[in-house]
């Protein structure tokens, strides 16, 4: 069996294998879509295929739609070629259960793949023709945290940033700078309303998307490049939304097992491919089953009818209570957590952490202790039941092939957002020197800077945009040396724009030294200190 489109025309052999096929005529779907496009999306990874495009593709095998998804991706374009052309922009889904058992069904709801590269006419040239088309609804974006930042550690402009507001709309290269010029293209031509929904796992996730857009937008006006009346467009919101909305669902790096598993069962061709950015991707989506999205409802030119298939839609407050629930307390942190302790540990599997007594305490303590102190019920998610599913099935379910190393990406982008808030909470009340589990966590993350497991090896660090920055503000810092000069670590904990508050203003800095301290002493400290603190 060959995940074509031709292909998944012999039912019996995908039948027999228990992979569900769409119910849809799909080459009609593909045309319907080009022809006149309703949703576009920003992020070729693994989030949106087994999650964003699954919904949509259930809308189709039910007859709520007619439509498919538009993706464009911005920074690794050999998932383009390699992952979506190569295979007629199908997707095969694999959920998987904690039982061992699978769920399996081709996804067939994404009608093109682009290359959103504007050094090629082509690309270009669709992209304006989507802009200008009055039927497109919504722009939905899965890029990650930092897809939306247009600074550095520093407060300073991004390289690419800078170079994108001095040559204008022409020829962008950061996806912020894309978005605007695309948005610009509708603006000049049809100014039609449109929904731009971040579905990223960042606090206020419309608010930073509308951002980063206005303020490109802003510099391009300032520079001459364009209009006014754009920036009118853009932050009138009866044409141009930008809802808040909350994603869940845990889907990791392709799991060779499960390539094997569908190359057992007659599918063709499974095999991960690496790509030239060391995108680790497959045909296949290999994720969690439980999955949650909250969005706010404001779409000026209207949308699928998403709650049909599951998506809670609310008001602004419901979507910030959700979200706040899930990614400052009851899932986001505790990931953070189980990533920075795993990798000084030596775990390669999130579900055998949990099997750690220590860091199982650790998660627990954090959701339970301090996390639920300052959750507000969102009413339509209950806060406790959530924490118990992700302690109890999610984190556990050991055929989840996650790793602390992944989850690592990036930190420097998620700490504000995953422990900032709660902190800002307790600072609040004048409680925030009663924290200890967060502490212990910021603390395991400058550990893990330094570079060196718990046993003093040499461990690879997981990508991160500002871990040039970092590593040099504790590049004096040195294992099993006492009386050392700490002021790099003050100077990273006094920074707002990692941790969206003062750490050292609101004296939680100590905490952190001393904790930071006692897990440099010698080896297997950081277990000790974990230990201490946990059990």
């Amino acid at each position: 069996m060959i995940l074509k489109i031709d292909g998944i025309q012999e039912e019996m052999g995908w039948g027999n294998a228990q992979i569900k096929l769409p119910r849809y005529d799909v080459p009609k779907m593909i045309q319907d879509t080009t022809n006149n496009p309703i949703w576009l999306h920003f992020g070729a990874g693994n989030i949106f295929r087994g999650y964003i495009a699954k919904l949509q593709q259930e809308l189709l095998d039910r007859g709520l739609s007619e439509k498919g998804i538009i993706v464009a991706e911005t920074f690794d374009y050999d998932i383009v070629s390699q992952i979506y052309e190569a295979y007629d922009n199908l997707a095969l889904f694999v959920g998987l259960l904690s039982d061992g058992s699978n769920q399996m069904s081709v996804i067939a709801s994404i009608a093109e793949a682009i290359k959103a590269d504007f050094e090629y006419d082509k690309a270009v040239l669709r992209l304006q023709e989507i802009a200008v088309n009055p039927s497109l609804q919504m722009v939905s974006f899965t890029i990650t945290e930092k897809g939306y930042g247009l600074h550095n550690m520093d407060g300073q402009l991004l390289e690419v940033v800078s170079r994108d507001i001095s040559k204008g709309p022409k020829n962008p290269k950061h996806t912020m700078s894309v978005v605007t010029a695309f948005m610009y293209t509708r603006f000049k031509t049809t100014k039609a309303p449109i929904a731009l929904v971040s579905m990223d796992n960042c606090s206020h996730n419309g608010d930073k998307l509308k951002q980063a857009v206005l303020f490109i937008a802003q510099k391009w006006m300032e520079n001459g490049f364009v209009e006014a009346d754009f920036i009118n467009y853009l932050e009138d919101e009866q044409q141009v939304s930008f809802p808040w909305s909350m994603i869940d669902k845990i889907t990791p790096r392709p799991d060779l097992a499960i390539c094997h598993k569908l190359e057992t069962l007659g599918v063709e061709k499974m095999q991960p491919v690496t790509t030239s950015k060391n995108t680790f991707i497959a045909p296949f989506v290999n994720a969690e089953m439980p999955e949650y999205l909250v969005i706010e409802d404001r779409f000026p030119n209207g949308r699928p009818p998403l709650e049909e298939v599951g998506v809670y839609f609310g008001d602004r407050r419901t979507v910030d209570l959700v979200e706040r629930m899930k990614v400052t307390t009851c899932l986001n942190p505790l990931h953070t957590a189980l990533a920075i302790y795993g990798c000084l540990l030596g775990y390669t599997k999130i579900s055998d952490e949990m099997k750690d007594e220590d860091l199982r305490n650790l998660v627990e303590k954090m959701g339970y202790k301090e996390g639920l102190k300052v959750v507000l019920d969102p009413i339509i998610i209950n806060p406790e039941r959530f924490l118990g599913e992700v302690l109890k099935e999610r984190l556990t379910n050991p055929f989840l092939p996650d790793t602390p190393q992944r989850i690592a990406t990036d930190t420097s982008q998620k700490v504000g957002i995953r422990f900032g808030e709660t902190i800002k909470a307790y600072t609040a009340k004048g409680e925030q020197e009663t924290l200890i589990y967060i502490p212990l966590v910021i603390a395991g993350w400058l550990r893990y800077l330094l570079g060196f497991d718990d046993s003093g090896r040499e461990m690879e660090l997981s990508s991160d945009p500002m871990l040039e920055d970092l590593r040099v503000a504790l590049s004096g810092i040195q294992l099993y040396q006492a009386n050392q000069d700490l002021s790099g670590i003050r100077k990273i904990l006094s920074n707002q724009l990692l941790f969206g508050v003062d750490l050292c203003e609101n004296h939680m800095d100590k905490r952190i030294l001393d904790l930071f301290s006692q897990m440099i002493q010698k080896d297997h400290a950081v277990r000790e200190t974990l230990h201490k603190y946990v059990s």
